[in-house]
């Protein structure tokens, strides 16, 4: 291959760039994305070349003759060009694969013979240099100033080609002239600072260019060199294979050529056909192949309702609202309103509403229905999160931070298991600008962590869980309640809902945040007296069952008794069930626990409960 075959390719900004400043610099640094690949018009078609490799062709294409490049590790290898030219050059002839182990200081010595090569263009192509700053310094420091100096010493010259016979006709009227350049060199680095700052700080003879992921020319590019070894290509008709083409192109927004190259690897190795490009590439950005929410049962997603008010008792409107998204996540239509291949969370809830009345209990209960377990969701305490700064427990630390490589704890849970009930309790109590994460989880379903890696949420459930609007502080610090239990349903609805809306829009300006969270806010009602006896009662048998499972003890209450004690238990649900629970310990739990110690001697089985009554040391149990 001896240059690119088009030249009317649409190539990137910094491949024109560095044809444009050829003439004019005699040294160039590239960071970024320089390992992936790089789309190029070569032998008729598409190929896709590292970049050492690109700007081979590239600088073939402008009539270079000779080009190496060096790693620390092997030495020189020869890219394009006549490796006797190269021993012309620099005295130091290959080996048979076009190979030449170098030191530094020799490295340094061989550069420097080709960069002021009149024989014709050479170009070096330094790779791996961001590992040049560890090694030792007697050895690091004099290749950066010597190169440094080869970057002022430096001079533009027309460079005939090796072979090419001196002639001493005057040129022809209006011929255009060659124009002098340089003969190139390229760090290629991972970041911009890998190099001494004082090496590019004011320096007009380099040439800082970054290279990015791909851009959406560069994807289609790439989409339609790889997509005809797909099975099925050739099948589709010309409208369909437009259409996966830019689905393709478009569902691989951020991803690396390299990457979009691997989708298509994956497809033809695992038979996926074109017009499922779409499941070829969720199974590249997930790592799995099986979809957990198509596995769930059709009984089991009917009887949702069912099952979620058995466990979160008193709360039609929340329970409804969840099984809705659990059905909806089934059919993958979550989303589908914005995009035919949305990559949104298959649900989002925010659960505002009283303490202890069932928030984070239905966020455990969808996670039993779905994966079998209550405890197989990730939960976030967000009052932990208080902190600006707090953010990097959830993506990790930025690069150069201590911690940096661990990775964050949000991130590393959806990377290990996309398929995940996510709860982030008390949301209003993390900084806003932590709240700053939810806008790309809730649009995009990703984000990406401290190491630079993407996480997709695509395939989570999200669950917030609020209580804001419960109180409002008055101009004396005093806080006073917004809602009170004696007030019906449909008013805690709108006082608690008119507090989401300030608490976003302004109090912490975060009016986006509310707007992707949409109308999936569901307040919760305060436990009313029909609903706590519900809760009592099962509370109650929970505590018996244990009692018999570990002791085989039974306890029967004499008529009236199990009513009285519901009372008292149930006198104040200001606390919701979480009240009831601790009222539960306090009447009940703590009196019987006294008595079977008095009474129970590892024989008697069975005990009958008669009354609770108050003494002077508290509450006591007529028991026998």
């Amino acid at each position: 291959m001896n240059g690119f075959d088009d030249e009317e390719f649409n190539r990137p900004k910094w491949a024109r760039e560095i044809d444009r400043f050829l003439a004019i610099r005699p040294q160039f640094l590239l960071y970024g994305n320089v390992n992936d690949v790089f789309p190029a018009p070569l032998a008729g078609g598409v190929a896709t070349l590292t970049l050492p490799d690109y700007l081979k062709e590239l600088l073939a294409d402008r009539g270079t003759v000779l080009t190496v490049k060096y790693e620390p590790l092997t030495g020189f290898s020869l890219l394009f060009g006549d490796g006797e030219l190269f021993r012309k050059l620099t005295g130091h002839p290959l080996a048979a694969g076009g190979t030449l182990p170098a030191t530094l200081e020799r490295a340094a010595e061989i550069i420097a013979a080709l960069a002021g090569s009149a024989l014709g263009h050479t170009a070096v192509a330094l790779c791996f240099a961001s590992r040049l700053k560890d090694l030792s310094e007697n050895d690091m420091e004099p290749f950066f100033y010597r190169m440094f100096r080869l970057s002022l010493d430096g001079v533009p010259r027309i460079a005939p080609a090796p072979d090419a016979p001196k002639s001493r006709e005057p040129q022809a009227p209006g011929a255009e002239r060659p124009r002098p350049r340089y003969n190139p060199i390229f760090w290629i680095m991972d970041k911009e600072n890998d190099l001494p700052p004082w090496y590019t700080l004011d320096n007009p003879r380099i040439r800082v260019l970054p290279i990015p992921r791909p851009d959406n020319e560069i994807r289609r590019c790439i989409v339609e060199a790889v997509s005809p070894k797909i099975p099925g290509y050739e099948a589709l008709n010309e409208e369909d294979r437009r259409a996966n083409l830019n689905l393709f192109r478009d569902q691989t927004t951020g991803l690396l050529a390299g990457e979009i190259a691997a989708i298509a690897q994956m497809a033809w190795h695992e038979r996926l056909p074109f017009n499922q490009i779409g499941d070829a590439i969720r199974r590249y950005k997930l790592g799995i192949q099986e979809n957990m929410w198509e596995k769930l049962d059709k009984e089991k997603v009917l009887g949702a309702e069912r099952f979620l008010s058995a466990r979160v008792m008193g709360q039609a409107a929340a329970v409804r609202h969840a099984s809705d998204i659990l059905k909806r996540s089934r059919f993958n239509l979550s989303g589908a309103q914005f995009s035919r291949f949305s990559q949104r969370p298959k649900g989002i809830l925010f659960l505002a509403g009283p303490t202890g009345v069932g928030k984070t209990e239905l966020a455990r209960a969808i996670t039993e229905l779905i994966f079998g377990s209550s405890t197989h969701y990730i939960r976030f305490d967000m009052s932990e999160f208080g902190h600006e700064h707090a953010n990097q427990r959830l993506v990790g630390a930025p690069p150069g931070y201590v911690g940096y490589d661990v990775g964050g704890e949000l991130t590393n849970s959806i990377r290990q298991n996309p398929f995940s009930v996510v709860l982030f309790d008390e949301v209003e109590k993390a900084h806003p600008k932590i709240l700053d994460i939810f806008l790309q989880i809730l649009d995009d379903g990703r984000l990406t962590s401290g190491r630079g890696e993407t996480v997709y949420f695509s395939e989570s459930l999200i669950v917030f869980t609020s209580n804001l609007g419960m109180f409002e502080q008055l101009p004396d610090g005093t806080k006073h309640a917004r809602v009170t239990p004696d007030m019906p349903y449909a008013e805690i609805v709108d006082r608690i809902g008119g507090a989401i809306d300030d608490f976003f829009k302004y109090r912490i300006n975060r009016p986006e945040i509310l707007n992707r969270i949409g109308r999936n806010v569901v307040v919760f009602d305060f436990i009313r007296a029909d609903t706590a006896r519900k809760i009592f009662d099962r509370m109650m048998d929970n505590i018996l069952f244990r009692l018999s499972d570990s002791y085989g003890i039974e306890v029967r209450f004499a008529p009236g008794a199990l009513d009285r004690i519901a009372d008292l238990v149930c006198s104040d649900l200001s606390m919701g069930g979480r009240g009831i629970g601790s009222n539960l310990e306090t009447f009940f739990m703590n009196p019987l626990s006294r008595r079977l110690c008095e009474l129970h001697d590892g024989e008697r089985k069975l005990y009958s409960v008669s009354d609770l009554v108050e003494t002077s040391e508290g509450w006591e149990l007529i028991m026998g």
